[in-house]
């Protein structure tokens, strides 16, 4: 499954899963632009791991949740690239707090990095995508998105990744006829995102029914496959990724 010549841009990739999809889509071929909000350093930590790998890759600081800044994010990576095949919508900040406790901002800041800045890049790379008629755009959700499921002291979190389920799979109606899919990655909660999966494998963890604890590489496997020309007839879909929990 080579995606060679294709452009990828994974938003948040500073670290974390974001990192690991990045260099899983370099390591296939790919050249990679990633965003990051404030670790500059870090973000090119990745930028120089994708070209030991001889990955043309390519950073910019943003805000995801800023429309605009969004929309100049996508313009500078068709204009570094030439084009944009694979969109990456991975970040997704997180806050354990009642209602009750929560402010208005924080609430609708939660909802803006899980879902608006979804929209936002999505909307932005469609014009471009849909002129090369190919196109890939996975978005991260949370497992049990797809059933909007609860849980107390993150509403706005569970909220903006039901509604992300709900975004996406309205937008692979919208976009099939045009070569573009719509998928939805569910990662579980990942205790130490650096975790490699040879560590993994030497580990037990009994909360997961294969034994293991999860990695940001199980994530990215499946971010992989869809993105290849192999997934084209895979669209508005939603993939657990979480060795058998919340099946």
């Amino acid at each position: 499954m080579s995606l060679s010549n294709r452009v990828a841009l994974v938003t948040g990739a500073s670290r974390g899963i974001g990192r690991e999809i990045a260099l899983t889509l370099g390591s296939a071929g790919a050249r990679v632009a990633i965003s990051y909000r404030s670790n500059k350093l870090a973000a090119q930590k990745v930028i120089n791991q994708l070209k030991a790998l001889r990955a043309d890759a390519w950073m910019m600081d943003t805000d995801v949740t800023n429309p605009d800044r969004m929309k100049e994010l996508i313009e500078a990576v068709i204009q570094r690239f030439g084009r944009l095949d694979i969109l990456v919508n991975n970040v997704g900040d997180f806050e354990w707090k009642p209602v009750f406790e929560t402010t208005l901002e924080e609430w609708h800041a939660v909802v803006a990095s899980n879902l608006y800045s979804a929209l936002y890049g999505s909307k932005y790379a469609l014009a471009q995508m849909r002129k090369q008629r190919w196109g890939r755009i996975i978005n991260l959700g949370s497992v049990g998105s797809e059933r909007a499921f609860g849980q107390a002291k993150i509403s706005a979190y569970a909220a903006a990744k039901a509604g992300l389920v709900a975004f996406s799979r309205s937008l692979a109606l919208e976009e099939a006829r045009y070569g573009i899919t719509v998928n939805v990655v569910n990662p579980p909660a990942i205790d130490d995102p650096e975790l490699s999966l040879d560590e993994a494998q030497r580990m037990k963890d009994s909360r997961f029914p294969v034994g293991r604890p999860p990695t940001s590489q199980d994530i990215a496997e499946v971010v992989k496959f869809f993105a290849t020309p192999e997934a084209a007839f895979v669209t508005g879909q939603v993939i657990n990724v979480t060795g058998g929990w919340m099946p």
